[in-house]
């Protein structure tokens, strides 16, 4: 289903609205494949929302990352406080200069979005332009609760919940800080490029590790025992906050289920392809192979399509 059948599914009227919506679609297409993928699965008039909180997601993670390299930290944060200003203004009115942030809006306004979860956001990206490390795991969830925990709190009202909001919630927030600490140890080598490293310095000391060693590895592309230690226990961490959040799937509306259940086991995914490399990531970058994501993705089609037909 394309993206206009799915913007006239949701109700979305108006050129402008439909093109804002458009552009987050492309931007959540892009960045986001797993969960691109996830979305699927979802009935056609929820997409929409989605992809516009995940396009503003990654459209605001753009800007403080390496897509315009030219611009200082300054020009960066510069842009972030227009952002803000723009995301106010439209949260207020449904008034936008940019449009992913007029989709945002609409979708925030639809679905009765707390305003507080964006500015968290926002506040996590612009420690990215500040903060290049964390002392400890605790310090690291105070940024993930902005950075992605607040995201499965935004997602939630758009999925639907079979039992109160405020019971899902914690297993929300759970899995999208399980999903972001999953990108964070793939990652290790390509955020060390940026100057930034997101595995907790205390785990890494308490194995013999710091950054020092980290930089050696990501140079010489050879994984130390040390590291392997640190990355080993990061990952059993990563698998107790998955465990945290699996609950919440059952406490999804029917029809959302598959969907979330479907990201869930192809970004935990992402950990055995880790684990079965014996925990090196400075070789390549793991990913869930096409075939396993076409083996999850499938049967999860067919539960939403049975839980739409018993709806």
């Amino acid at each position: 289903m394309g993206t206009a059948a799915e913007l006239d599914a949701a109700g979305i009227t108006g050129p402008g609205l439909r093109a804002a919506y458009a552009a987050s679609r492309a931007l959540h297409a892009r960045h986001g494949r797993t969960y691109y993928l996830a979305t699927r699965v979802l009935p056609a008039a929820r997409r929409p929302a989605i992809h516009a909180l995940y396009g503003f997601a990654r459209w605001v993670d753009d800007i403080v990352d390496d897509i315009e390299p030219r611009r200082t930290n300054a020009q960066r944060l510069a842009v972030l406080d227009a952002v803000e200003d723009d995301l106010r203004t439209a949260l207020r009115s449904g008034a936008a200069r940019r449009p992913v942030i007029r989709a945002l809006a609409d979708t925030a306004g639809r679905y009765a979005i707390p305003a507080e979860y964006f500015t968290a956001f926002t506040a996590s990206m612009r420690a990215d332009l500040t903060v290049t490390e964390y002392a400890s795991y605790e310090e690291l969830r105070g940024y993930m609760y902005g950075s992605a925990a607040v995201i499965g709190l935004q997602v939630l009202p758009v999925l639907g919940t079979v039992v109160p909001r405020a019971e899902a919630a914690p297993h929300a927030a759970a899995l999208g800080e399980a999903f972001q600490l999953t990108n964070f140890l793939r990652d290790v080598a390509e955020d060390l490029e940026r100057g930034r490293v997101y595995l907790p310095a205390d785990v890494l000391s308490a194995h013999g590790a710091g950054r020092e060693l980290l930089e050696h590895c990501r140079r010489t592309r050879v994984q130390d025992r040390r590291v392997r230690a640190a990355l080993a226990e990061l990952v059993r961490i990563n698998r107790e906050v998955y465990g945290r959040a699996e609950p919440g799937c059952a406490m999804l509306s029917p029809v959302s289920r598959p969907c979330v259940t479907t990201a869930l086991r192809l970004y935990r995914g992402i950990l055995d392809a880790i684990e079965a490399a014996d925990y090196d990531v400075w070789v390549r970058r793991h990913r869930v192979p096409r075939s396993r994501r076409a083996a999850v993705a499938l049967p999860a089609l067919a539960r939403a399509l049975a839980a739409r037909a018993t709806g």
